[in-house]
C-alpha cells in the first residue's frame, strides 16, 4: 500500500475490485493490484500483474478498476498491465487464502519462490476445503481456469478446484 496519502485512498478503492472468476477475492487479496500513484493533477495510475499472461479475466479487472476509480471522483484514471516479474502465488495474501478456502477452492501451498532451488518438492496430498481430508486425488491438471487443477476428495467425495502453485 501506498505511503502517501492520496495514493493510499485510490489504493483504496481500486483494491475494492474482485476477480471476476473468483469473486469472493480481490485483486489485492491476489496480489494483482500492484501498485497506485498519483500524478500531476490528481491523475491515478494503477499497475496490475495478472496471475498469467493470458487470463481471461483480465480486461474485466481492468475495467472494474477503471470504473471503481472514476464513479470514486477520479478524473483521469490509467490502468497498465505489468507482466513482468511474472506474478507468483506468493502474492496472495493470507485472508485471500482464507476466503479461497471457505469458497470451496484449496489454496495453494507452498512457496513458489522454492521452485529451482534445491531439490525438486513433490507434493504429497493436497487437503479438501471442505472436510480437511488428505485422501485426496487430482482429476485434471487443468480445472475451472488454467491456474486451477480439479481434485476429488475420497473422503467426503466432493470435487473441488486447488490453485495451483505458480
Amino acid at each position: 500500500m501506498p505511503a502517501d496519502p492520496a495514493a493510499r485512498r485510490a489504493w483504496q478503492v481500486a483494491a475494492t475490485v474482485t476477480d471476476p472468476e473468483i469473486p469472493v477475492l480481490t485483486i489485492e487479496d491476489l496480489g494483482v493490484l500492484r501498485s497506485v500513484e498519483i500524478g500531476e493533477g490528481g491523475a491515478v495510475r494503477v499497475q496490475l500483474t495478472p496471475t498469467y499472461s493470458g487470463c481471461p479475466a483480465l480486461d474485466a479487472m481492468r475495467d472494474d478498476v477503471l470504473l471503481a476509480l472514476t464513479h470514486a471522483g477520479y478524473d483521469e484514471v490509467r490502468v497498465d498491465l505489468v507482466l513482468a516479474p511474472a506474478w507468483s502465488t506468493d502474492w496472495m495474501s493470507e485472508a485471500g487464502k482464507q476466503k479461497l478456502r471457505r469458497y470451496g477452492i484449496q489454496a495453494p501451498t507452498g512457496h513458489a519462490a522454492a521452485r529451482g532451488s534445491g531439490p525438486v518438492r513433490v507434493q504429497l496430498a493436497v487437503k479438501c476445503p471442505r472436510c480437511n481430508s488428505l485422501d485426496t486425488r487430482e482429476l485434471a491438471r487443468f480445472g475451472s481456469t488454467s491456474c486451477k487443477a480439479l481434485y476429488e476428495c475420497r473422503a467426503c467425495l466432493e470435487p473441488f478446484d486447488y490453485f495451483k502453485v505458480l
